[in-house]
């Protein structure tokens, strides 16, 4: 049933905004014992490697309106079920930032005006890049992310292994693009914590929209003429899971 692949979805976001904002906001500075830019890196990677292999044989696991327009445009996705899935992705995302901003609001200290984990570019980039550096950066990240995916889930691709691929392709991208972006390639997961920032959070929320559609687009065309034999919806790989 369609509501069951929405519900996953929504559940799959949660997951990887909770998680992986999550470990931005309240573990990577923490006294001691911070993780990091890597730690942060492979939070968002493991949380897309265990929702794939919980949800992937549900609803294919995209958690991101990038990955789901990239897969239609590739041939993978019938373009019908764009709009419910990214309205279930941006519930998803949504909720994640809601429970996060309850949990981190409890600690004494907690300011959401350093950023909770929102994307942002110039004095919002974490290293203060350009409106152009971060837009490329974002396009370019994640019309990668969809080659990976793409490749990882083709019928000729080893079975089973497509989820360890495009989480270690996440962690990679995180690791590059922090000090850029903070990374989004993902704008319901950037969604979620720009609602609770406002201000220059959703002032610059656009950029997070528009480049990884663009970019996700791009790797769908971009792999879909690589490729000898696309395997298109029709033959039932459009998942990420096993």
């Amino acid at each position: 049933m369609n509501s069951k692949k929405y519900a996953a979805e929504a559940i799959g976001t949660f997951w990887l905004t909770f998680a992986g904002c999550g470990s931005a906001v309240i573990s990577a500075a923490f006294p001691e014992v911070g993780i990091g830019l890597v730690g942060v890196s492979l939070s968002f990677g493991l949380s897309v490697v265990t929702m794939a292999y919980a949800i992937g044989h549900v609803s294919g696991c995209h958690l991101n309106p990038a990955v789901t327009v990239g897969l239609a445009v590739g041939g993978r996705f019938p373009s019908a079920q764009i709009g419910p899935y990214v309205i279930a992705q941006v519930i998803g995302a949504i909720g994640a930032a809601a429970l996060l901003y309850v949990i981190a609001s409890g600690a004494a200290g907690f300011d959401l005006s350093k950023g909770f984990a929102s994307n942002g570019y110039e004095a919002h980039s974490p290293g203060k890049y350009s409106l152009l550096a971060c837009f490329l950066m974002e396009a370019v990240m994640t019309m990668m992310f969809l080659f990976i995916i793409m490749g990882s889930t083709h019928g000729k691709a080893p079975a089973g292994f497509a989820p360890l691929a495009i989480g270690l392709g996440l962690v990679m991208i995180h690791l590059v693009s922090i000090p850029v972006t903070n990374t989004s390639v993902n704008p319901a997961r950037s969604t979620g914590p720009a609602l609770f920032v406002g201000g220059w959070a959703l002032a610059q929320l656009w950029l997070f929209w528009v480049a990884p559609l663009v970019g996700g687009a791009l790797g769908g065309m971009m792999y879909r003429w690589l490729s000898e034999q696309p395997v298109g919806v029709v033959e039932g790989k459009n998942q990420l899971g096993p």
